[in-house]
Parts: C-alpha cells; sequence; structure tokens
C-alpha cells in the first residue's frame, strides 16, 4: 500500500512538472506568434492562381525564403549540420509543362453584360487548358442535355454546353469536331443556389485540341435560358501560358541540440489557388518557423530534437521528403499537415478540425464522431494506427480553446492531404483542417475569408505541441499515460454505453463485444507508444506506468464485457 501511494505522489509530481513545460511553451506561443504577418503571407500567396512551377507558385517559395532569411535561417549548401537555423530550395526537372491563366471572358452576342470572366471567376479555366486564337472565337453554343445526346447532334465547330463537368464530355467532342465544350459542377454541400459565383476549380486533358471552361450557378442559369430562346452565339477568349519550368520545395531546419536526427515535421502545400486552400497553411507555417528562430536564437526555448518546415506540393512533396533518404524517415517521429487551417468560420461554415490518425472510429463511426463531406476510406482493423498522437494533440488544442475561446472538434481519419504520406510509411501523421466549408476549391475562397486569429490559434497549438514533444523527459512522457489512460477510460465508456442501446436495437452481441475489444487493443497499444517519447530515457518509471495503466484498462474491458450480454 505504501508503495502504491509513493507511486501515486511521484506520478502526480511529475504531471503537474510536465503541464508547467506545456504552460511555459504556450505563453512563448501565444506572445509570440504575430497573426498579422501569417495574415500578410496568406495575402500575398492568395493572390497567384499556383500550380507547381508557374510563376504564382514559384512567387510563393521565395517569398517563404525572405521571411526565412530576414528570421535568421542560412541558406543551405552541404547538409543539415551546416547551422542551428537552415533552409534550401530544392529544384526538380517537371515531366510536364506547368500552366498559368491569364485571362477569359465569355460574352453572349448581344449582350453587353459578360456572361462570366476571369477577374470574377478565375477557376472558370481549367487547369492545362489551352488558349483560344488571339481576339478569340465565335461561335454557336449547343445545349446538350446528357452524353447520350451528343451522338445525334450536330456540334462540328460549335460550342457545346452541358449541366455536366466539362472533361465527361470532352473526348466525344473532340470526336464530333467542336469547338469547346462549357459546363457545370458543384456538390450540394458548396450550396450553389445560394452562392451562385462560386465555381470549384477543375483540370483537363493535357494537349487537348478542345478547350474547355466553367460556369458558376448563375452564369449556368443564364446560359440555359439564352438557349432556350433559340439559336445563341458566344463568344469565347481564353489566354493561358503553359512552358516547361521547374518544381521548387522550400525546406528550413531548426536543427535539434541533442538528438537532430530526430524530427517533427511540418508541411503546408503551396499548390491550389485558395486562400484558405492552402494560402492560409502557407502563411501560418512561415509565421511558425519566424517564431521558433526568434525563441531559439534568444535562448527561449532549446530543441532537443530537430523542427522542420516544409513548403511544396501537397503530398507529392510530403512523400518525397520522406522517401528520397531512408536515414532520415527513420528519425521522423512525428508529422503535421497544415491545410486549410485559417478559416472564419462564420463565413465558410467549416469548424476547425483535427483528423486523426485511423482510430476505430475510422471503422464504426457512431455516437458523436461523423465523418465530413470529403467522406469516409475504406478502412479495415489491419489499417488501425495507434498512437498516443491523437489525444496527444487533442488535449494540446483543447487547451488553446478554452484560452481563445476557440471551438475544437475532430473528424475520424478520411485521407487526402500532406498527413496520409505520414502514415502509409508508419509514421505518425495529423491533419489540422476545417471543413464543411461552402466556399470550398471554389474561387469565393478569397482573403476576405481568412481570420488572422484562427491562424493564431492553430499555430500556437502546433507549435507547442511540437516543442513539447521534441524535448521531452520522462516527465512529459509520464503525463501522457495519465492523459491517454483516462482518455481510453472515457472512450471505453462512450463505446460501452452505445453497445447497449445496439444491444437493445438488435445488434449482436459478438460484434458489440468486439467493437469494445478493438477499442481497448488499441489504446493499450497506444500507450506502449509512450515508451519512446523521451528524449532520455532515464528509469524503468514510464514503463512502469504504461503497465499500470495497461491494466487498468483491461480491468475495465473485462468489466464492459462481461456486462454485455
Amino acid at each position: 500500500m505504501k508503495t502504491k501511494i509513493l507511486f501515486t505522489l511521484l506520478f502526480a509530481a511529475v504531471t503537474s512538472y510536465a503541464q508547467n513545460t506545456t504552460d511555459s511553451y504556450f505563453k512563448l506561443t501565444r506572445k509570440g506568434f504575430n497573426e498579422k504577418e501569417a495574415y500578410h503571407t496568406t495575402a500575398f500567396v492568395e493572390k497567384f492562381f499556383r500550380v507547381p512551377g508557374n510563376t504564382g507558385f514559384n512567387a510563393s517559395i521565395h517569398h517563404i525564403e525572405q521571411i526565412l532569411k530576414n528570421a535568421g535561417f542560412s541558406e543551405q549548401k552541404q547538409n543539415e549540420s551546416e547551422g542551428l537555423l537552415t533552409y534550401r530550395i530544392e529544384k526538380r526537372p517537371m515531366k510536364n509543362n506547368t500552366w498559368e491563366p491569364l485571362d477569359a471572358r465569355i460574352d453572349i452576342e448581344g449582350n453587353q453584360e459578360p456572361l462570366i470572366s476571369f477577374k470574377s471567376n478565375r477557376n472558370m479555366i481549367p487547369i492545362n487548358c489551352v488558349s483560344t486564337p488571339a481576339g478569340g472565337i465565335s461561335a454557336e453554343v449547343v445545349f446538350i442535355n446528357n452524353t447520350s445526346d451528343l451522338e445525334k447532334a450536330d456540334v462540328k465547330g460549335k460550342i457545346i454546353f452541358s449541366e455536366n463537368h466539362p472533361s465527361r464530355l470532352l473526348a466525344a467532342a473532340t470526336k464530333a469536331g467542336a469547338t469547346g465544350v462549357i459546363g457545370y459542377a458543384m456538390p450540394k454541400y458548396t450550396q450553389p443556389k445560394i452562392h451562385q459565383t462560386s465555381i470549384q476549380f477543375s483540370s483537363m486533358k493535357v494537349n487537348s485540341e478542345v478547350w474547355t471552361l466553367l460556369l458558376s450557378y448563375a452564369a449556368k442559369e443564364r446560359l440555359k435560358a439564352a438557349c432556350a430562346k433559340g439559336i445563341t452565339k458566344l463568344k469565347v477568349n481564353i489566354q493561358t501560358k503553359i512552358y516547361p519550368s521547374e518544381e521548387l520545395t522550400i525546406v528550413a531546419n531548426v536543427r535539434g541540440s541533442e538528438r537532430p536526427g530526430e524530427r517533427f515535421v511540418f508541411s503546408a502545400h503551396v499548390q491550389e489557388p485558395g486562400a484558405n486552400d492552402n494560402a492560409s497553411g502557407v502563411g501560418t507555417l512561415a509565421e511558425m518557423a519566424r517564431l521558433t528562430a526568434d525563441l531559439v536564437q534568444t535562448k527561449k526555448i532549446d530543441p532537443k530534437r530537430t523542427i522542420t518546415f516544409l513548403w511544396g506540393d501537397e503530398i507529392v512533396s510530403t512523400r518525397r521528403y520522406i522517401t528520397e533518404d531512408t536515414i532520415r524517415a527513420k528519425g521522423i517521429l512525428w508529422g503535421m499537415s497544415l491545410d486549410m487551417v485559417g478559416e472564419d468560420t462564420k463565413k465558410t461554415g467549416g469548424s476547425f478540425l483535427i483528423e486523426k490518425m485511423p482510430d476505430p472510429s475510422a471503422i464504426w463511426t457512431r455516437g458523436t464522431d461523423k465523418h465530413t463531406e470529403w467522406g469516409a476510406g475504406d478502412m479495415t482493423e489491419k489499417d488501425l494506427f495507434p498512437h498516443y498522437f491523437n489525444d496527444f494533440i487533442f488535449d494540446i488544442c483543447k487547451k488553446q480553446g478554452k484560452f481563445a475561446n476557440w471551438t475544437v472538434n475532430y473528424n475520424p481519419f478520411e485521407g487526402g492531404s500532406d498527413h496520409t504520406p505520414f502514415l502509409q510509411h508508419q509514421i505518425p501523421g495529423l491533419l489540422m483542417w476545417h471543413f464543411t466549408d461552402v466556399f470550398y476549391h471554389t474561387d469565393n475562397d478569397r482573403i476576405d475569408k481568412v481570420s488572422p486569429t484562427e491562424m493564431k490559434n492553430v499555430g500556437v497549438s502546433g507549435l507547442t505541441a511540437a516543442y513539447t514533444l521534441v524535448s521531452a523527459n520522462e516527465s512529459t512522457a509520464a503525463a501522457t499515460v495519465a492523459q491517454v489512460k483516462e482518455d481510453a477510460l472515457v472512450r471505453l465508456k462512450t463505446e460501452f454505453e452505445l453497445s447497449k442501446k445496439a444491444l437493445s436495437a438488435g445488434k449482436s452481441v459478438a460484434e458489440e463485444r468486439h467493437i469494445i475489444e478493438v477499442w481497448s487493443k488499441w489504446y493499450v497499444d497506444a500507450l506502449a507508444t509512450i515508451g519512446k517519447m523521451p528524449v532520455k530515457a532515464e528509469t524503468t518509471r514510464i514503463g512502469s506506468a504504461i503497465k499500470v495503466a495497461t491494466g487498468d484498462i483491461e480491468k475495465q474491458t473485462g468489466l464492459y464485457l462481461n456486462a454485455l450480454k
């Protein structure tokens, strides 16, 4: 009994110490993160329609470079060991030409006002679309209800108009001799009847002889009305640039003082034309790097492991960072993607979310767990990724949420951003984002939808978590053991109550017991990963703490399983 009391007192003491350490990092990040600078960077980046290799993408990379230089980062010449703060721009030849939109306009002949123009809708031109001849082209437009109607219509030398994505008609239109295709495609969650000027950006086949354009709901309805009155002619002018280029990725490192080969990697993709997606991730991460450099140079923090900041092409650059250097990859302990992190939620409707690493909620999504409009993936038990990272990051964000009156939610794993390559290579990886956003991927995702305060909350949370983990000691690990155990018991109780209701509704006892067992195992395995958290394992007390916590979870699991009959 005395031993257990002493253990409990010691555990409480180290947990309190760890909490004080995290609180000190919060004080530094809350005071130091300059949301105005993050917003200014976001505003610069969002001016451009960004495709790897084009003018806007490269200008964004070099803008980040200047921020890093001003913050004290030096350009890396050979390797990361050259200094405490280094950066490099990686340049790679591109297999395909890059693409850049310049201007576009559709006029209904006889009308003074354009049907739609690039000035108001820069997403009207799909990526890879070619230019029309100088001065544009004039042609009759033919409305097609569905693809089967195209076989019966005479569209040679004409423009096809359909309420389908133009790429669906491109092959048939090319074969039929059409000069171009105009289409419409907006998902329901963008609420196109309310936000009638929105167009989601898209792409089309490279080197197509037929151009395609996209319409907003308002423009689509106007053109339909014109076609219903009789023969309608359009004048279409498209100006784009297609040219050879190179792909740029910029990587900055704050070198760890004790274990520089181990690291926390942040990534934010530069491509895509939106303000929130993903200029806000670029701007937030740039300010995170600037602040980290300042805190290191003023000796307010001393990261024991390396912190890496990466900006590039979504998924491509992150995957390459992991796979190009197998030794470096072994040292990546955590990865975090910043994607759509700056939303003014009152305007966009999208809640801040942490997309969890695959846990059982991705398979059995019930209770308060729910997927976004992005949708669930095809997850099985073999895809589960037990790790303390889920609960650790959520706990950090909840603390910032309580401090700043910031709403923090989470969603089961779905994939589709820079966290995915980490997970695919068995590296813990999370996504910080917002969804469901009515302006997602549309040309109404502009700087007026971005909140500097939201970016600060994300930046503060991400940095506080990284600072804590890269310098974690046994007290940090002990506190995490306590936190994960508590979270596990809460989750098991929740699942038990859900299973009781499921049994009342006629569900299988075996299936409900299995769900409890899988959750229990996930958390037991997650606890085991905490053993590698400390920079130095000085004693055996973390292993002992994990053993005790595991026993408590397994005991409670047994009680729940016995009650499910």
